[in-house]
């Protein structure tokens, strides 16, 4: 049975992930817009009416209908001291058996850059993938200028599996990504 979104939280030692309430939508608007320049040459082409509240309901929208079929999971990380929205997470392209895997994504708000916020999310959503959703692998991509994101995948225990030339749309065009994976350890059914 999958997990209800209302039902999920993942903890860390600094962090709570929550899947997002339409409360959010005045913080996650204001981090996103302060931290656009910083954001958009990693991800994929941002609309028109980005950051709007029209955006942010069809966002919403997805995310939710994608939770309940089992399709996507996107959390938003939270500082545990004072609540602060840092950034966000997500598994997407949830796949079943035989395959028992997802696609790792994540972003983070400019103002906590350097602090090990995103090692830290990651490693407690693929904790989290691998024993909720029973997952055997989490794959993610970044753009092979990305040197940051690779430090955070490696130092979450992801290995470097490949290259793969024009895999994602990002800033507008096909771009290149270097692809990784964490396999989950433990006997195999």
């Amino acid at each position: 049975m999958l997990p209800a979104a209302r039902d999920t939280m993942v903890t860390t030692e600094r962090l709570v992930l929550v899947p997002p309430r339409r409360s959010d939508f005045a913080e996650w608007a204001d981090l996103r817009s302060r931290s656009r320049d910083h954001l958009e040459p990693w991800e994929p082409s941002w609309p028109a009416d980005a950051n709007s509240r029209a955006d942010w309901l069809r966002r919403l929208r997805a995310w939710n209908d994608s939770w309940r079929r089992g399709r996507a999971y996107v959390f938003f990380m939270r500082r545990i001291n004072d609540a602060a929205l840092v950034g966000g997470a997500s598994l997407t392209n949830v796949r079943g058996w035989p395959a028992g895997a997802a696609n790792l994504g994540y972003w983070l708000g400019e103002p906590f850059e350097g602090n090990g916020y995103m090692r830290e999310g990651v490693e407690a959503i693929c904790h989290w993938a691998f024993g909720a959703l029973g997952l055997w692998r989490i794959e993610a991509g970044t753009l092979p200028s990305n040197a940051r994101s690779q430090r955070v995948l490696t130092a979450a225990g992801f290995e470097q599996e490949g290259y793969a030339r024009d895999y994602l749309e990002i800033a507008g065009r096909r771009q290149d990504h270097v692809l990784f994976a964490l396999v989950r350890r433990g006997e195999q059914g």
